[in-house]
């Protein structure tokens, strides 16, 4: 749907495991941290509040399959794609590379809501956020 949007992580030696290398549940978190940088890219955010109002993109679905493992300071390039928008979702496709290597690939599928008193609802995406994230 869009190019690709494009950032460098470093692993740290926190987001490593007794093997060395990076612990898998740390790919989400890299996940996330891509997505919000792709989301700021274009005048947006996860989570916001307006007119008293708290809306937001919380995560549906996510996977990621592992090619090669990350280690201690490499430098990680995550690639964001926009997959699909639907009425009321977005899914992204995240590929990790190393050197150009690929190291893995992740999926993560959001929903446009809004939070009322303590409860979410699914809300059809508004057409000025959906040109935000279809540019």
């Amino acid at each position: 749907m869009s190019q690709p949007f494009t950032i460098t992580r470093r692993v740290e030696f926190g987001d490593t495991d007794m093997a060395g290398i990076m612990h898998f549940s740390n790919f989400f978190r890299f996940m996330e941290v891509a997505e919000t940088a792709f989301l700021r890219s274009h005048g947006l955010t996860v989570s916001w509040t307006e007119g008293g109002q708290s809306y937001g993109f919380p995560r549906v679905s996510t996977a990621c399959d592992f090619q090669r493992p990350l280690r201690f300071e490499d430098e990680v390039t995550i690639a964001v794609s926009v997959e699909k928008i639907g009425k009321k979702s977005i899914s992204y496709k995240f590929t990790f590379t190393l050197a150009g290597q690929p190291i893995a690939e992740g999926l993560m599928s959001s929903v446009y809501c809004r939070k009322s008193g303590g409860v979410l609802e699914s809300l059809d995406i508004p057409p000025d956020l959906r040109a935000k994230l279809e540019a």
